[in-house]
């Protein structure tokens, strides 16, 4: 693919991670299986602290938003090697967790107990974050001239933290100039890139979003972002619709800087 020009109204950059920073199969392969398998273990060891409990205080005001809005939730089926009033209630919560993540919930709830877990991973070398070998060059390059660079992403921006503080380059995080995650709103709606423009302190037009999902990019567009479209392998196929209409990039290193000294 060619270069493309990045707008010379742009003052700042905002990033997605999944398919955009990161490979998907690193989220999908690794991040989410830790939590699937750790999390018995994670709950058992941290039930009766403030953390675990806040966390676990969340997802159950999610459960309740859930029947509010007649959502379907998981049933909980009768377990014989649940003996204790503790035992229940983590199962409980567990079958919920395990249930968002199978349908791919994108909850504040769910993301902020995903962000203590891997944390924990992090820091004892169990993973490192994973981020394509055109990412840091470029962000250096874009810094150098005088544009900031955000992340917007549905992990936790202690998730986000982890990954760009223990990544395979080591801590990138001076890179980042700061965080975004769903408590600013959600990916496709509109309102969420208006918010970030305004926490940023510039005008949506001075913004230029990169993500790899369709949805998105036509929600920041709606609100006046520019939009590049990342084409990473793995990612969601594009129809040709979406092809002719945005800006397309395969690698950081197409996105040029123009105007700007």
């Amino acid at each position: 693919m060619a270069t493309v020009s990045i707008p010379a109204s742009t003052s700042a950059l905002l990033l997605d991670i999944e398919g955009t920073t990161t490979p998907i199969t690193f989220v999908k392969d690794i991040l989410f299986p830790y939590i699937r398998e750790h999390l018995e273990e994670y709950f058992s060891n941290h039930w009766e602290e403030d953390e675990c409990k806040q966390d676990v205080h969340l997802l159950k005001k999610q459960i309740e938003e859930d029947m509010r809005q007649n959502r379907s939730c998981p049933v909980h089926a009768v377990d014989q090697t649940v003996h204790t009033d503790e035992e229940k209630a983590i199962r409980e919560v567990m079958d919920n967790v395990m249930w968002q993540m199978a349908a791919d919930r994108k909850s504040t709830a769910l993301k902020q107990l995903q962000g203590h877990m891997w944390r924990a991973a992090y820091s004892s070398g169990r993973i490192k974050g994973e981020v394509y070998q055109d990412v840091t060059p470029s962000i250096r390059r874009w810094r150098a001239h005088g544009l900031k660079v955000f992340i917007y992403s549905s992990g936790s921006v202690e998730a986000q933290k982890l990954l760009f503080g223990y990544s395979v380059e080591g801590d990138v995080l001076d890179l980042l100039d700061g965080h975004f995650d769903t408590s600013i709103g959600a990916k496709v709606e509109a309102k969420s890139y208006e918010r970030i423009a305004e926490r940023i302190g510039c005008q949506p037009e001075e913004l230029t979003f990169l993500t790899d999902v369709a949805r998105e990019a036509k929600a920041a567009e709606d609100a006046g972002v520019n939009v590049v479209v990342v084409v990473r392998p793995g990612n969601m196929e594009l129809t040709d619709d979406e092809r002719a209409h945005y800006n397309l990039v395969t690698s950081f290193s197409q996105l040029q800087v123009t105007g700007r000294v």
